[in-house]
């Protein structure tokens, strides 16, 4: 039987019958979020800027340092890591739209860096100087690296890994907890009724990266779905402390973004959102919560939530679909 992993060139030439809907659906909704940066008005906010605190533009200038790089660090684990791999052509169709969304997304933050006066070098320079975020980018980097080193053999056990471990990586921790934790400090500024269209900015790129966390999601099961020497017990585990890794660094980072905290917001809070983010995404994947936490940011429950969940190493469901949750139950 064909599966989802493939390295033929002549394979995946032909978009019908579609054989992964879900990718296909995707691939269509994506189009449909086309947007582009200066569409909103951004020098709007510049009142704002200039009567924020010290800490509120450490925060902001924070986050662009580490959004900047790693949009394109998502882009090299798609190039790497993930397209090469894959043998269906309505999967080639979606990551080509998210790889042009990733470097949308750069260039909204270039936007930024050259609408407010943020020291550029510094924000730059600060994804190499800072160890939080050195860290973090490292963390990416060592299963990134792994994909350019040398090709994958998907036809062992060990190359299949291998991919799903860069899937991990760059969708669920990077993507899925680290991206939302920043997207959740960026969007607290509207909460105080500051930076509202670079808000407006935020929300279009979250709208893009709840479907890249979808695609991402379901790529996961159904390779797991399809090979089944994936679905151990030890392998389980390493992923799921992968995750709980990326929430420990996610920690450190976040007390350096607000080392004495903001208006209504400090590292603890923050913290705490992203152990329930993780909480969400291990049980996307099947796993039970580990934190255990309330969300602390139900105002952030407007994005995605999943409605199917399935066991990591059981049987897998890939109808994965999103919902806005009445009990506040956020992405």
């Amino acid at each position: 039987m064909k599966t989802i992993l493939g390295t033929g060139i002549q394979e995946g030439l032909l978009l019908k019958p579609v054989r992964y809907p879900w990718a296909y659906d995707l691939y269509n909704q994506a189009v449909a979020n086309t947007w582009f940066p200066h569409e909103v008005q951004l020098g709007e906010d510049l009142a704002d800027f200039k009567r924020m605190t010290a800490e509120e533009r450490h925060a902001l200038t924070f986050l662009m340092s580490y959004f900047n790089p790693n949009e394109l660090l998502v882009n090299k684990a798609l190039a790497y890591g993930v397209y090469p791999y894959l043998n269906a052509a309505e999967t080639h169709l979606y990551l080509a739209k998210q790889m042009w969304e990733e470097a949308n997304h750069v260039m909204a933050f270039e936007y930024v860096l050259e609408t407010f006066p943020i020291d550029r070098h510094q924000a730059y320079q600060a994804h190499v100087d800072e160890p939080s975020m050195a860290a973090k980018e490292e963390f990416e980097v060592r299963y990134i690296r792994r994909m350019t080193e040398q090709p994958l053999d998907i036809g062992t056990t060990e190359g299949k890994r291998d991919f799903v471990r860069n899937l991990v990586a760059y969708n669920i921790v990077l993507e899925g907890i680290w991206f939302y934790s920043g997207f959740m400090v960026a969007l607290s500024f509207r909460q105080r009724n500051l930076l509202r269209n670079f808000a407006s900015l935020i929300d279009w790129i979250v709208r893009d990266e709840s479907l890249h966390l979808k695609f991402g999601i379901n790529l996961i099961l159904t390779v797991l779905d399809e090979n089944p020497d994936l679905r151990t017990e030890t392998f389980a585990v390493e992923i799921k402390q992968m995750i709980l890794d990326g929430v420990a660094m996610e920690e450190r980072y976040n007390r350096d973004l607000l080392p004495r905290g903001i208006l209504g917001m400090n590292a603890e809070y923050i913290n705490s959102y992203v152990k329930y983010l993780a909480d969400r995404r291990l049980e996307e994947l099947g796993f039970g919560p580990h934190y255990k936490v309330a969300n602390p940011a139900k105002w952030m429950a407007a994005a995605n939530d999943t409605l199917e969940l399935v066991n990591f190493f059981e049987s897998i469901n890939t109808s994965y679909e999103v919902d806005v949750r009445a009990d506040g139950r956020g992405p």
